[in-house]
């Protein structure tokens, strides 16, 4: 019922803007969509686990900046092979997304220190150290396979780094929906307490979503590259918001226990369509944010309702 109800209101704003905004329904406007959309979905499907398990992590976009920049660091070095420097760069991003975010998983259970606070931490050491990793400057000149691969568009509108982030969420949804792991993390974020009495340890699973949100920030950072060719300190600005609100907008309830990394999906969507519609019929960069503002607190106001609501169906 949660995706449902989001689906629907993605197809109405694009039957919307189809009909108000002039070039939306475009093969080439549905390709920009599409591009604009793969990082914020790979961060957010990370971030679905941390909120569904009660916690959030603002960390993220500054682990972005600060892999993107690892990331090119080694795929420029001219000791190595295009396709060695590829694949080094690209475990050494996710590797890094992961230490940091299950280090912010274990400093959260170890102290018992709100994932807030923690991770508005992690955010400020991430960003200073993408700042030392890069020299504070640009990171240009990687390899041509890398730069091709991003550019690739498969059937005319499919560019290849949304499928990488189709990839992530289908990965994600069967953790979420078919592994232990998966029903341990609605347990956990429904009631922790009755995980703990039955014999389980909520803690190792805390750490772990922490754990996956850092490697898909590792993940997008290297869609970040594949899009933009650069590897930047100051790259990821905002992201961390936007993720935030792709998961709350997709139905996932900020209280933990209830929603769906397809949602998240959805909930992304919604955000660029949003952007891109509101662009093409000439709206005002001021407003934007505005509306897409009003829309979270709007999804927000719906979670609390739609509790209710899901129990009046189920009895009928």
């Amino acid at each position: 019922m949660r995706e449902a109800g989001v689906a629907i209101a993605l197809v109405v704003l694009v039957i919307f803007f189809s009909a108000a905004a002039p070039y939306f329904a475009t093969p080439e406007n549905f390709l920009k969509i599409f591009v604009q959309t793969a990082i914020n979905t790979v961060l957010a499907s990370g971030m679905t686990f941390v909120i569904l398990v009660g916690g959030i992590d603002l960390s993220v976009g500054s682990l972005l900046a600060l892999c993107t920049v690892v990331g090119a660091t080694i795929m420029i070095d001219p000791r190595l092979s295009p396709w060695q420097a590829i694949v080094l760069a690209s475990f050494a991003s996710m590797g890094v997304g992961l230490v940091l975010g299950a280090l912010n998983g274990w400093i959260c259970e170890r102290w018992k220190l709100p994932s807030f606070i923690v991770t508005l931490g992690m955010l400020n050491v991430a960003s200073g150290l993408a700042r030392v990793v890069s020299d504070n400057s640009t990171i240009t000149g990687l390899p041509q396979p890398f730069v091709d691969f991003g550019n690739l568009i498969f059937w005319g509108v499919l560019p290849s780094i949304f499928l990488i982030a189709i990839v992530v969420v289908l990965i994600g949804w069967f953790i979420l929906k078919y592994t232990v792991f998966g029903r341990f993390v609605f347990a956990i974020g429904t009631n922790e307490e009755a995980v703990r009495l039955s014999g389980h340890t909520p803690r190792r699973y805390k750490i772990a979503v922490f754990a996956i949100s850092g490697l898909t920030a590792g993940i997008a950072a290297m869609v970040y590259l594949l899009r933009l060719n650069v590897g930047s300190p100051v790259a990821g600005i905002g992201y961390e918001l936007n993720a935030i609100a792709a998961v709350i907008i997709g139905g996932t309830s900020l209280s933990g226990g209830k929603g769906s990394i397809i949602g998240t999906l959805v909930g992304a969507c919604i955000l660029q369509v949003l952007s891109t519609g509101l662009q093409l019929l000439g709206a005002d960069d001021n407003v934007k944010p505005i509306v897409i503002g009003a829309v979270i607190v709007l999804a927000v106001i719906g979670d609390s309702y739609r509790g209710k609501w899901l129990h009046i169906l189920e009895m009928r």
